[in-house]
C-alpha cells in the first residue's frame, strides 16, 4: 500500500507553562510557515482536559492526527506525570509525544523513553536553531502515519 505524501495537517498540542517558550514556538511556526493547528495547555492537567474534552472552558483538540510537544517541568501536573496518565488511558495512549525541554537530566530522559516518547529534544539557545528544529520536526511528522485513536 502506497503512503499518501500530500501535506496533511497535524493537530499539535504544546504543553508548556513558560510564556516565552510558548511565544518562541509560535514565532518559529510563523517564521517557518508551519501551518499545523497549534493548541496550548499550560500544564499536564489542562492538556488531559483538552484531549478528553472534559472541560467546557478549554477547547477540545480534534481527534485526528494528534501530536504532543511536552515540557517536563510545569506546575499542577508535570510532564512525567502527564505521560503516565496519558499512557494509562486507552483512548489516549497511542498519541505520539515529543519532549521539548531544557532538562538534560538522565533520569528524566530515561523515564520519558520508558513512557514511550517519540523523541526527546533539548530546547536550543538560539532562535534560528529553534526554527530549524521545528521545521525538521514538522516535516518528519507530515510524512508519518499518526494514529487517530
Amino acid at each position: 500500500m502506497a503512503i499518501n505524501n500530500e501535506h496533511r495537517l497535524t493537530n499539535i498540542l504544546l504543553v508548556e507553562d513558560d510564556e516565552v517558550d510558548i511565544m518562541n514556538v509560535k514565532r518559529a511556526f510563523k517564521r517557518g510557515n508551519i501551518d499545523h493547528p497549534l493548541y496550548i495547555a499550560n500544564n499536564g492537567f489542562e492538556a488531559l482536559q483538552m484531549l478528553l474534552g472534559t472541560s467546557s472552558k478549554i477547547s477540545q483538540i480534534p481527534l485526528n492526527r494528534r501530536l504532543i510537544l511536552l515540557d517536563l517541568n510545569m506546575p499542577k501536573m508535570g510532564g512525567i506525570e502527564f505521560l503516565r496518565q496519558l499512557r494509562a488511558n486507552s483512548h489516549l495512549k497511542s498519541i505520539p509525544v515529543v519532549v521539548l525541554t531544557t532538562s538534560n537530566q538522565d533520569r528524566d530522559l530515561v523515564e520519558a523513553y520508558e513512557l514511550n516518547v517519540a523523541g526527546y529534544l533539548l530546547k536550543p539557545v538560539s532562535f534560528s536553531k529553534f526554527v530549524e528544529m521545528m521545521l525538521s520536526f514538522t516535516h518528519y511528522w507530515e510524512g508519518s502515519e499518526i494514529p487517530n485513536k
